[in-house]
């Protein structure tokens, strides 16, 4: 049997959500709260890996099991099992051609940046904080000329492993209530530190440092090193994986929002 499940998380004690020999991570609290269940090893594929401190709403993973235990069963016995920073917000059976991974036809994140001259207490780790007053008109201009398929080699990091840096952008959306500054982006899939180079970039467009005009040409050098500052990974939570509507799994839950 092939289960898929939708996993929330906060990040900020692991070491990102692959498992590690030496760190805490997401995938090894959950594959372990998930083998309690079964009463035998049980092995997790999600959607997208994040990096440590990232947070998730949105995660998907599947597994298989020879285990039969009612979906509820999973559900309530899995969180239960888990620390309280994850938790698992819904199951489903699935085909055997369901792949958390290779199903996949978008994923989305969104960026928060609190824009203040003093430091976040309360929401330290939740929220990326920058000192500079940041203005959300020409960081939306130049996200612009990021939408579409390009190579992304500027926007990937050093150690990224994926074959080939060419990604579809469908969405890259900035919207201001301030003090927060919520960057939203939609792909087809991301490179390694795809995202906060992303932001990087546009935070400092948003300062004054750059002009609009700086995203693009960042794009077009295709060069890593021209693409200034990665931003933190605080502040950066996955927010939906989309699927073929055949799979009937849940929509995905309303992004973050701070007051």
């Amino acid at each position: 049997m092939r289960l898929a499940m939708g996993i929330e998380y906060d990040g900020r004690r692991y070491a990102g959500w692959q498992t590690q020999r030496h760190a805490p991570s997401v995938q090894a609290a959950l594959e372990r709260a998930l083998s309690g269940v079964a009463d035998q090893p049980v092995n997790v594929t999600c959607a997208g890996r994040t990096d440590a401190g990232v947070h998730a709403l949105g995660q998907v993973v599947h597994f298989d099991t020879p285990a039969l235990r009612p979906l509820h069963g999973w559900l309530l016995g899995t969180t239960s099992a888990l620390p309280d920073d994850i938790a698992v917000t819904w199951v489903r059976k699935v085909p055997d051609s369901f792949s958390a991974r290779y199903s996949a036809v978008a994923r989305s994140y969104r960026y928060v940046i609190l824009s203040r001259p003093t430091r976040p207490g309360l929401l330290q780790g939740r929220v990326a904080w920058t000192w500079k007053k940041l203005d959300a008109e020409p960081m939306q201009e130049a996200a612009q000329t990021l939408v579409g398929e390009h190579d992304f080699s500027s926007f990937r990091a050093i150690g990224c492993q994926a074959r080939h840096a060419v990604r579809e952008v469908t969405l890259i959306a900035i919207r201001q209530e301030a003090p927060f500054i919520y960057l939203d982006v939609t792909a087809n899939a991301f490179l390694h530190h795809m995202v906060r180079n992303i932001a990087g970039v546009l935070m400092a467009i948003g300062s004054g440092d750059h002009p609009p005009s700086w995203a693009e040409q960042v794009l077009r050098a295709r060069d890593r090193a021209r693409g200034g500052v990665t931003a933190p990974a605080a502040g950066l939570y996955l927010v939906a994986v989309d699927y073929p509507g055949e799979f009937g799994l849940p929509s995905p839950p309303a992004p973050p929002v701070f007051a």
